[in-house]
């Protein structure tokens, strides 16, 4: 098991000696989002792509001679062709930002379980749709740690539901398993697929040139998906790895630190304090 410095990883998810700057943002590098001409066209053909799916699935939408059962499936896919087009924004923005040097962690008070079994529930509806009829969710929330913690929640929620809809796209049947724990102050996560990304997701994971990597695997979403939960677990002074589930599915890991709160109410106050200082 390597972390995507190639060091190799114990048993207890923790890498080896990282870079002293590991954990901060870069601002000029090649996995730069700005400066990657590859990613720029591949956005630009993304969004060519959807714009025409929902042009013309509209088209059929107003076409009475078809049933209602089709212009369900073509409102369907029209809702598809806007998710994309928002998600690969959304993230390709944010990518940015991070570039310019413009973002900061902000962490809150919070109950993982609480936390957790919220977005594991928002998973389940996610699946509930009939693309997704073959996979199945399997879900490891340890509801016992009732204990509360500073995390960044925004950031951490964001690095999931990009690595859950990273496994929903590459995985068209079987399972995808979510979950974390909380050790020595060490909060891990994890996204695991039983589909076919695994090779693509470690060259992106990987790479320092997208260029280079775009020209292997030709997916611009989840590229640009993968580069920014890269970031963002940078920005957390955290550590991310992948390993090979099977053949091709993935098990993507990420690991940031907390810290537990033994008095919420005077943790909260202190650390409203600290930002203050700030």
């Amino acid at each position: 098991m390597f972390d995507l410095s190639g060091h190799s990883k114990g048993d207890s998810g923790e890498s080896g000696p990282r870079n002293k700057d590991a954990g901060q943002p870069r601002e000029k590098t090649s996995r730069s989002i700005i400066n990657c001409p590859s990613v720029l066209t591949g956005l630009s053909r993304e969004m060519r792509t959807q714009m025409n799916s929902i042009v013309a699935f509209s088209f059929l939408l107003n076409n009475k001679e078809y049933s209602e059962e089709e212009r369900e499936e073509f409102s369907t896919n029209i809702y598809n062709s806007c998710e994309q087009i928002i998600s690969l924004f959304d993230n390709f923005l944010d990518s940015a930002i991070i570039d310019t040097g413009n973002s900061g962690t902000e962490s809150v008070l919070c109950n993982p379980s609480v936390e957790f079994g919220t977005l594991f529930s928002e998973f389940r509806e996610i699946l509930k749709k009939e693309r997704y009829k073959d996979l199945i969710l399997v879900t490891d929330n340890q509801s016992y740690l009732d204990s509360e913690y500073l995390i960044d929640t925004n950031r951490v929620t964001r690095v999931i539901r990009n690595l859950f809809q990273n496994a929903l796209n590459n995985t068209k049947s079987g399972y995808i398993k979510v979950g974390y724990s909380i050790r020595n102050d060490k909060l891990t996560c994890f996204v695991v697929d039983s589909g076919q990304g695994f090779f693509k997701c470690k060259e992106f994971l990987q790479s320092q040139d997208l260029s280079q990597s775009l020209s292997k695997f030709n997916d611009t979403f989840t590229a640009v998906g993968l580069v920014l939960t890269r970031k963002l677990i940078q920005m957390m002074e955290g550590s991310l790895w992948i390993e090979s589930n099977g053949l091709t599915g993935s098990g993507i890991y990420f690991s940031i630190p907390v810290s537990r709160v033994v008095n919420p109410e005077d943790a909260t106050n202190k650390f409203s304090n600290t930002m203050s200082t700030i």
